[in-house]
């Protein structure tokens, strides 16, 4: 028999695990209910979910699926409430591609080749075709928006191409050589006499800034405008002369102001250029007073750049650009900028000033820079020197500019003509032997006929010897207007007896013996030329 302590204890643990049992097992509070709406898919879902709950797990209750683009009011994190209604809505994306024709466009080309009132039909227009593809988005099966997210060309555009004949009656002469000209942003080309021209370039977009034959004339060597292109104002291009089916060359260089041109007397073909970086402060440009050659294979591919002046400031003004011309082989290159003259080291790649001076003063958004023009010795540049003041004004404010030949290394100034004008740009013609086996050669300028006020100055053709001795006014004869400023070059032709020039917007050819002129255009949009055998 057990102790009786032994017992209470068991009855008191029996007791009190009675107790805690009972505690435990007692009835428990059932939680709230509530009554929502989901409407979804055009159905409405009556659904009794526990008091607390989101509209996220409203949707799931339902077996509700949401794509990724389906809006759902309110919002998923939303707790609900007892009568609450949830709204689906569904979105759907799709694209759509559209095909559009690009009409073609019409451009007239004015040839004085042709007769007057004469047409022709140089190429005839082809539509182009873009595809554009659009995101559309539609809510519940309506469309609510459609915006493009691609657009592709597939195929450019071609114009229509109309030459309208302009032929004036004019008496063709004899050409020796190739003389090529920019005009209407087309390059032409003349060989024979002047009533044989064909079509070199008929682009349209030619904007005149370069127009360079190589040395032997079998190249020619211009710039392309560039529309609605921030980056690019234009693009350097080459053609051959004598393949009557060439086609233009991109030599994948851009942005060429002042110069490019042919390396004279090279082994090999080969361009150099300077270029500018677009600004959209006036003058639309800030110049790297850079060079950079373009080796080219004999079918006219540009090969690598290489770099032989890297950009610099270029002086006082450098923002305007450095000018560059070639002597008679690649060995002479001289520079010309707006406070300085000299030789450009190709080794070394550096600029050796000759004659330095105050720059001019325009007051506005541009910069003069002198012309220059090397003599045949390559030992004499002759260039435009802006002179000293003639009363109280500033160095830089003078308004006299002589023509200057500057000769050898040290530098010699021998001035030849007093107050020639700012925009004199003289040229050096071929040399030419006399009977007595002297080589000699002229000097061609213009000579403002308002020399103290030459930059709004017309101009008059003049032309002297080497020395500055034989001078004569050459043309236009007395009586007619004279030239309008311009920075396009004279051109000799290779016998050195004749000098194309712009006049009145054409392409002149004057007599150098008589001075007499003939027009060689007639549609006044002479933009540049050039003149090689």
């Amino acid at each position: 028999m057990r102790p009786l302590s032994t017992y209470r204890t068991f009855l008191l643990f029996t007791c009190l695990l009675g107790v805690f049992l009972g505690a435990c097992s007692g009835p428990q509070a059932t939680a709230g209910m509530i009554q929502v709406e989901i409407l979804a898919d055009t159905n409405s879902h009556s659904l009794s979910i526990p008091s607390g709950s989101t509209v996220q797990q409203a949707l799931d209750s339902a077996d509700i699926q949401l794509d990724t683009l389906d809006r759902v009011d309110p919002p998923a994190y939303t707790l609900l409430t007892d009568g609450a209604v949830v709204t689906v809505t569904r979105v759907r994306e799709h694209f759509e591609i559209e095909e559009i024709v690009i009409p073609f466009d019409r451009q007239t080309i004015r040839n004085e080749d042709l007769p007057e009132g004469e047409t022709r039909l140089l190429q005839p227009g082809v539509n182009g075709l873009q595809e554009i593809t659009y995101r559309i988005l539609e809510e519940e099966g309506e469309e609510i928006s459609r915006s493009p997210v691609k657009n592709v060309i597939i195929r450019e555009a071609e114009p229509e191409i109309i030459m309208i004949g302009l032929q004036a009656a004019y008496t063709p002469l004899p050409i020796d050589g190739r003389l090529v000209y920019v005009s209407g942003g087309n390059a032409w080309l003349i060989q024979g006499n002047t009533g044989n021209r064909r079509p070199l370039v008929l682009t349209g977009d030619l904007d005149g800034r370069v127009a360079r034959l190589s040395t032997d004339g079998n190249w020619f060597l211009f710039t392309r405008h560039t529309d609605e292109d921030d980056e690019n104002i234009n693009t350097l291009w080459a053609i051959s002369t004598t393949d009557a089916d060439a086609e233009p060359r991109n030599l994948n260089a851009r942005n060429i102001i002042h110069f490019a041109d042919w390396v004279p007397s090279s082994a090999s073909l080969s361009v150099v250029y300077s270029s500018v970086e677009p600004s959209p402060a006036p003058p639309g440009w800030q110049a790297y007073n850079n060079l950079i050659k373009i080796p080219l294979s004999t079918s006219g591919r540009a090969l690598r750049e290489e770099p032989i002046i890297e950009a610099n400031a270029g002086g006082q003004y450098g923002w305007w650009g450095t000018t560059f011309l070639w002597g008679s082989n690649s060995n002479y290159l001289a520079y010309a900028r707006a406070d300085s003259v000299g030789l450009v080291d190709l080794d070394e790649g550096q600029f050796i000033p000759l004659r330095e001076f105050a720059p001019y003063q325009t007051l506005s958004d541009w910069a003069w820079v002198p012309g220059l023009a090397w003599g045949h010795d390559d030992r004499t540049i002759f260039f435009i020197d802006h002179g000293s003041p003639i009363g109280l004004e500033s160095p830089g404010a003078s308004p006299v500019f002589d023509l200057v030949a500057l000769t050898g290394r040290g530098g010699l100034a021998l001035p030849l003509t007093t107050r020639a004008g700012m925009f004199s740009y003289p040229s050096v013609s071929p040399s030419i032997e006399m009977p007595n086996g002297e080589i000699y050669y002229h000097v061609a300028y213009f000579q403002a006929i308002s020399p103290l006020e030459s930059d709004d100055s017309n101009y008059r053709l003049m032309i002297m010897d080497r020395d500055g001795s034989n001078l004569r006014e050459l043309f236009p004869p007395p009586g007619e207007p004279g030239l309008e400023p311009q920075q396009v070059r004279i051109a000799w032709s290779p016998g050195a007896d004749r000098l194309a020039i712009l006049y009145r917007g054409d392409l002149w050819i004057v007599d150098v013996a008589n001075g007499i002129g003939q027009r060689v255009t007639s549609d006044g949009q002479m933009l540049n030329y050039d003149w090689k055998p």
